[in-house]
């Protein structure tokens, strides 16, 4: 498991071939899901609040945020709609 901190637009202090994984927490939130899409990744992790939010990243950077799902189907349709 390992641990990443972000500054919001990506991740800070990794080398530029790390992939955040299922189980790593991601400014303090653990990955509970995660999903490829050509050259993007989307992590789906549980917010303090119960709720699920989604990064997708490229490659250390991230590209889209959203929180706020109810649950983690939420939150996985609308990244395989394009809407994160």
């Amino acid at each position: 498991m390992a641990v990443y901190t972000s500054n919001g637009k990506q991740l800070l202090d990794v080398e530029y071939d790390a992939i955040v994984e299922i189980n790593d927490m991601v400014d303090g939130m653990r990955v509970i899901s995660k999903d490829v899409k050509g050259d993007e990744y989307a992590v789906f992790m549980l917010e303090p609040n119960g709720n699920v939010c989604c990064y997708v990243f490229d490659e250390i950077f991230i590209i889209g945020r959203v929180s706020g799902f109810a649950n983690i189907v939420e939150a996985a349709e609308a990244w395989k709609n394009n809407e994160i």
